[in-house]
């Protein structure tokens, strides 16, 4: 209420920017060619340590699939250690989905779209469907939209119906940008170093139901987050 008048001040109107939406129009398509490029260079220059992800690169060469689960902040260094191995990851539907879905065709990385809350069913189908064709499937236990570093469910569903082994991974970055998103999302300076971990597999029983379950959900978080430390406690020594 304004002062000594008695009148509620009318609200500021906020401006509309018209050029937003052509601006994304122009960006969009261009963004997956931009960002696929970058990846492709920087990626080029890294240099990655995987002395310690003995386990899992044992099983890729005897010819095994499995599920490679890693937060959210990282994903942009895990197409260097899967290089070569066939691998499906789960993408959002929105936008962003569709501009990581064009990003990583170029390393191989098939996507399959969907979330816990849109095309959870049919994105979960077509995940193990990948999985029986002798995909590893890479699962990001805290995305597509967080919150961060706080495991879901829907990797340990996948590891029971599917039966496969899952393999907890992390990695640190010498130099690094860190955007100021939900994730806080990692974008490796070039010529970084990259200190790759992987944790001890997690078998999920195909008779877990419930409490079991969630045990073993607080068990991946757990690792996960002993990896990152471990990780970056090693590229800091």
């Amino acid at each position: 209420m304004t002062k000594g008048t008695g009148r509620t001040p009318a609200p500021k109107l906020k401006r509309r920017r018209w050029w937003r939406k052509p601006l994304q129009r122009v960006i969009t398509p261009l963004a997956p060619v931009l960002i696929g490029g970058l990846l492709r260079v920087v990626g080029r220059t890294l240099r990655p340590d995987f002395s310690l992800c003995a386990p899992l690169r044992e099983r890729w060469d005897r010819g095994e699939n499995v599920i490679a689960a890693f937060w959210h902040d990282r994903m942009l260094m895990m197409p260097l250690l899967a290089a070569g191995v066939p691998v499906s990851i789960l993408v959002s539907q929105h936008r962003d989905g569709e501009i990581a879905t064009r990003a990583l065709a170029p390393w191989g990385i098939r996507t399959v779209r969907g979330s816990a809350t849109r095309g959870g069913l049919s994105a979960s189908l077509n995940l193990v469907e990948a999985y029986r064709r002798g995909d590893t499937l890479a699962v990001i236990p805290d995305g597509p939209r967080g919150p961060r570093h706080e495991a879901k469910l829907g990797v340990i569903r996948l590891a029971k119906i599917t039966g496969a082994t899952i393999f907890p991974v992390s990695c640190a970055v010498s130099r690094a940008v860190r955007l100021k998103s939900w994730d806080r999302l990692i974008i490796p300076i070039p010529f970084a170093r990259v200190t790759f971990l992987v944790g001890e597999p997690i078998d999920v029983a195909g008779s877990a139901r419930g409490p079991e379950l969630e045990s073993y959900r607080l068990r991946l978080a757990e690792r996960l987050s002993e990896l990152t430390r471990a990780a970056e406690l090693r590229l800091a020594a």
